[in-house]
């Protein structure tokens, strides 16, 4: 009997250092982002600049008149 008592004295206390060193390395992931100096959205791409698109776009095509008045409101009376 008393050897069942200290198992489960042993038992919490590997509980309760799983809990410490949990807290400790919460607390520790905390503290590196706050004085972390990487920022990953000072070096987000927010896509292709101009010289990209002066080599890869093409110019636009000439607008077909037809496919214009599709596109304009038509009030009927």
């Amino acid at each position: 009997m008393a050897k069942a008592r200290q198992q489960v004295s042993t038992s919490t206390g590997n509980r309760a250092a799983d809990a410490l060193a949990q807290d400790v390395g919460e607390l520790m992931r905390a503290l590196k982002a706050l004085v972390d100096p990487y920022r990953p959205e000072l070096h987000y791409m927010r896509g292709p600049g101009p010289k990209w698109r002066a080599k890869y776009d093409q110019a636009p095509a000439a607008v077909d008149g037809r496919a214009l008045a599709a596109l304009v409101r038509v009030k009927a009376r």
